[in-house]
């Protein structure tokens, strides 16, 4: 663990019997009580993460607005000040750099949180795409603590601690001017569990104080702090990607099942044209949801195969505390995609009994 980044949180996640693993060259907790603990915490109480490790860029100039726009699939002309929206960045061919939340200060300021295992690779391809805009883009990852609070007592817990009416910030927006624990924080409500929540930036001086004091106020709330495990399980529960499993180079925002954040009616982004193309073709593969029937748990990059034949792979699968059902996501061919459709995962050696379910594992209760 010596070598490995570490949060300005790293000490509290110690403190509070975190079990730290190497996740994209970071010192993180996949657990404290444990994974099932903290994922009924966060579906019924609150949770509380330390998600430090995503990147930040900063995106300023006269040129920032077109910039962007080319830069992402989402339309972010739409967006007014201090409002977020998700989207994805892709490469020419239509694969995915990586997805990312695109929050717009003003027209000339942007300010975009992509995840912590590309944001090297995501900064040169931003610096690539620069060219002749008039802007200037910042990486500052390095200077940012982020932590999320989910769940249905998340409000309840932050308003403890902020004279701000969080009633004001509408589900993806943001506020930079709010004071919490009598700290200068910037405050959006986006969510990665299907909860509502809210996520605070702050400096990292200051954010090991704010974890004590959402923890001590929230105890009476339910709030537990949660790890990476319970991270993953809520988000795919809640049916919304990772990248790496369900996002990738190779695979692209139409097959993944997110056409939706993909505006091909804009003037023009990187990818658009092989998007279009592949739209117009029709889809050769995409992701479904898989319900297995013989015992045995789906695991990311296991065969999903027909009759002896390989038709794709498993993105992500768990046994689900919530269902108690063995669930998962997979990448298939396009033939085998409609529900019911009787599929097999070969786990290990064993060719496994399984059927194409709806990817609506959990129905999201964000704030409206």
């Amino acid at each position: 663990m010596r070598d490995l980044k570490k949060t300005a949180l790293f000490n509290s996640h110690e403190k509070y019997g975190g079990k730290i693993i190497n996740f994209s060259g970071w010192a993180l907790p996949v657990q404290y009580e444990g994974l099932t603990a903290e994922h009924k915490a966060v579906r019924n109480f609150a949770g509380l993460f330390d998600v430090s490790h995503m990147g930040e860029v900063e995106v300023k100039g006269n040129g920032a607005f077109d910039f962007v726009q080319n830069l992402v699939t989402n339309d972010i002309s739409i967006l007014k000040d201090n409002q977020v929206i998700y989207s994805f960045m892709c490469y020419p061919h239509g694969g995915i750099v990586d997805d990312l939340l695109v929050y717009k200060f003003t027209n000339n300021h942007f300010f975009l949180v992509i995840n912590a295992s590309n944001v090297e690779k995501d900064f040169k391809w931003m610096e690539k795409n620069l060219g002749n805009y008039d802007a200037e883009i910042f990486n500052v990852s390095d200077y940012v603590s982020e932590i999320a609070i989910q769940g249905p007592n998340a409000q309840r817990i932050l308003q403890k601690l902020t004279d701000f009416d969080l009633n004001e910030i509408e589900f993806f927006h943001c506020r930079r001017d709010v004071k919490v624990a009598g700290e200068d924080c910037m405050v959006s409500r986006t969510g990665y569990t299907g909860e509502d929540g809210f996520e605070i930036y702050l400096s990292h001086k200051h954010v090991e104080n704010l974890w004590d004091r959402l923890i001590e106020v929230g105890e009476e709330y339910g709030l537990k702090p949660a790890g990476l495990g319970a991270r993953d399980t809520l988000r795919f529960e809640a049916a919304l990607p990772l990248y790496g499993n369900e996002l990738s180079e190779n695979i692209t925002p139409l097959e993944a099942g997110f056409g939706f954040f993909v505006k091909l009616d804009k003037a023009n982004f990187i990818g658009k044209e092989a998007l279009l193309k592949q739209k117009q073709e029709g889809l050769q593969r995409k992701i479904v949801g898989l319900e297995m029937i013989d015992k045995g748990i789906p695991r990311h990059g296991y065969e999903v195969m027909s009759n002896g034949k390989v038709i794709g792979f498993v993105t992500t699968g768990y046994s689900l505390p919530a269902v108690k059902k063995n669930i998962g996501l997979a990448m298939v061919d396009i033939e085998y995609s409609e529900l019911d459709t009787p599929i097999e995962i070969k786990v290990r050696k064993r060719i496994l009994k399984a059927k194409v379910i709806s990817k609506k594992f959990y129905s999201k209760k964000y704030k409206k």
